[in-house]
């Protein structure tokens, strides 16, 4: 955990900044925040005290107005996050594991629904709980090395942090369905073509291109980048006439801020607009 009270606020992003945990190295650069996963010995695997860092990170990242964007990805070569730890689930009870399910699925919804955008940087195994953490971030980046699978079905269990939900809404139920109850796992160049990620960049080249476009979103107008993500978010599962008049809701917040006048007289100017975030 942080040493001291970070009140989650006022983390200076002109240089590096970083914070101590035990399991996870968190750093603040240029408006952008980078989680990246410590456990090497056991491929990064998830546990308790893993997402209850995570979830402390995360939630700084949210409330601090000065962080724009987030990087996940894992220390090492051969790992994001390769799955659970299992040692640690073994003789758990079902009444103990609603505590970690609970865990997991409030952590990863906070990314996932957090204004700020959030990329996972795949660079190896993103296994069972290391995919449905990749799913719950906005955009997917991955190593040409990454492998990607929901394999729980192998050692009598079935996803628990949303993999039987994301999963389907990312690739279709079809192929869901065969990487669940199949539990194999699949290349990076196979999850860029069920739609699983965004981009697969070389190895040597991950962190960098997940910077640049970290970059790049940090200059955009941050509370449209918040009612988009609120638009597509919560308007999934909603009737599409519902879900077009979240949109309008959506798109006239818009016209109330600062940017949006900046953004439209730029674009009438031919000028590149200065966004503030207000």
């Amino acid at each position: 955990m942080p040493e001291g009270d970070a009140s989650h606020s006022g983390i200076s992003t002109r240089k590096k900044e970083t914070m101590e945990y035990k399991d996870i190295l968190f750093s603040v650069e240029e408006e952008i925040a980078t989680i990246t996963f410590n456990r090497p010995k056991v491929l990064n695997a998830l546990n308790t005290d893993v997402l209850t860092e995570l979830l402390d990170a995360v939630t700084i990242c949210e409330k601090d107005e000065k962080i724009k964007a987030l990087i996940l990805t894992g220390a090492g070569d051969k790992a994001f996050v390769a799955g659970a730890d299992i040692a640690r689930m073994q003789n758990s009870t079902s009444v103990e594991m609603v505590a970690v399910m609970e865990l997991g699925h409030r952590t990863f919804r906070l990314i996932e629904t957090m204004p700020k955008p959030s990329i996972a940087a795949v660079n190896g195994f993103a296994l069972g709980g290391g995919t449905e953490l990749a799913m719950s971030c906005d955009i997917r980046f991955a190593s040409e090395k990454a492998v990607f699978g929901q394999p729980e079905i192998l050692i009598g269990v079935i996803p628990g942090w949303g993999g039987t939900q994301r999963l389907p809404r990312l690739v279709g139920m079809g192929i869901a369905k065969e990487l669940i109850l199949g539990g194999g796992q699949i290349n990076a160049q196979r999850a860029y073509e069920i739609g699983l990620v965004n981009r697969v960049i070389p190895p040597e080249n991950l962190l960098e291109e997940a910077r640049k476009f970290a970059k790049k979103l940090t200059r955009m107008p941050s509370f449209a980048m918040k009612v988009a993500k609120d638009a597509i978010n919560y308007g999934y599962d909603l009737s599409l006439d519902n879900a077009n008049k979240l949109e309008i809701a959506c798109i006239v917040q818009c016209f109330s801020t600062e940017d949006q006048k900046e953004g439209m007289k730029a674009f009438l100017e031919k000028r590149k607009p200065t966004f503030i975030g207000k």
